[in-house]
């Protein structure tokens, strides 16, 4: 298995599929990064020779953010839209969906499995 910017990629998967597992690489930017490296896109990335993965790494610091910079970045633009907040910022922290959604029957993703309700049953009251 080739490490890529401390991500283990899987080597029995073709490069540009591989190198989606790298947080902020998508197919579009992993085809891009092989184009312009010159590196063959289709070929597995346990072929990868040790200086075509420091190419790769270099032109990916070199251009692109990613890992755990991106994450950094991602969680203090959640952070800074609750601190001011918007209204984004409040469906972020109460765990909503913040891109306007219906919420009355859907987003259990966003919201978590449904809570299981407690009947009471009736007693016989004494008289």
């Amino acid at each position: 298995m080739a490490r890529i910017l401390g991500v283990e990629i899987p080597g029995n998967k073709k490069l540009f599929v591989a190198l989606t597992y790298i947080y902020g690489v998508g197919y579009a930017r992993a085809e891009e990064i092989l184009t312009l490296t010159g590196i063959d896109t289709h070929k597995k990335a346990k072929d990868l020779t040790d200086d075509e993965i420091s190419k790769i790494t270099r032109f990916i610091n070199e251009h692109y953010k990613v890992e755990g910079d991106l994450r950094q970045e991602n969680m203090k633009n959640v952070k800074r839209l609750i601190e001011i907040g918007s209204y984004r910022g409040y469906r972020h922290k109460a765990g909503l969906p913040v891109r306007g959604q219906k919420t009355h029957a859907n987003a259990r993703t966003r919201k978590g499995p449904r809570l299981s309700r407690i009947s009471k049953k009736k007693t016989a009251s004494a008289s």
